[in-house]
């Protein structure tokens, strides 16, 4: 059986495995998504914290995926709990340096002006800054989107779901007549899904973003 019959065979769980890739991708990155901002919104202000926040996350890159999954098993069990935990803590620092790198980077003559006007605190992180330092927090946003399109398919190995279902299923099938397509399916479509993905962020960014600033 070739690749394109082995697709026509198997759309239907193919379809059903990217859609719980890219659900479990996409809810995991709202979550990174709001506690990186809020890590960014508390930390930004202080040199010390920011870089702790900043050393925190990127610590979490250092543990290899498989080796999270592993540990987190014992302690919230098998399928959705250890996935969701172990791609949301993997999605933060890009946002959470980026949140900290923009909201440093709005111009002070800005927040004084909406000081002057009696703007609070929040109203001027919510009406000045954070809008201001939104293009950078989207750029973040893209780059754990596609650390995460990857890092999802190792959550086969607890049961999790999505396309690593497939490759899993391949790579324990190797030297079968269908293992290399099994792969095959489950890595192109990762990398669909991360395209499409990647597509939809530049739209929002032409949506959210005022043309003013993304020149």
């Amino acid at each position: 059986m070739n690749f394109w019959e082995y697709l026509g065979n198997r759309h239907q769980q193919l379809l059903t495995d990217a859609y719980q890739h890219a659900s479990a991708v996409f809810q995991c990155m709202v979550l990174a998504t709001l506690v990186g901002v809020l890590i960014g919104v508390v930390t930004y202000r202080s040199d010390w914290a920011g870089n702790l926040a900043t050393t925190a996350t990127s610590t979490v890159l250092t543990i290899p995926s498989l080796a999270m999954i592993g540990l987190l098993i014992p302690v919230v069990g098998l399928g959705v709990p250890p996935t969701v935990i172990t791609l949301t803590l993997y999605g933060l620092l890009p946002i959470v340096r980026n949140a900290i790198v923009g909201l440093r980077g709005v111009d002070p003559a800005l927040v004084d002006a909406a000081r002057g006007i009696g703007m609070s605190r929040p109203l001027r992180l919510m009406r000045v800054e954070l809008p201001l330092a939104w293009p950078p927090i989207l750029t973040g946003i893209r780059v754990s989107t596609q650390m995460l399109m990857g890092i999802a398919a190792i959550a086969a190995y607890a049961s999790g779901p999505g396309l690593g279902n497939e490759i899993f299923r391949g790579l324990a099938s190797l030297g079968s007549k269908n293992a290399l397509n099994q792969v095959l399916a489950g890595t192109l479509g990762i990398i669909v899904l991360a395209l499409l993905f990647d597509a939809a962020y530049v739209l929002i960014g032409r949506l959210t973003i005022p043309r003013g600033i993304r020149v």
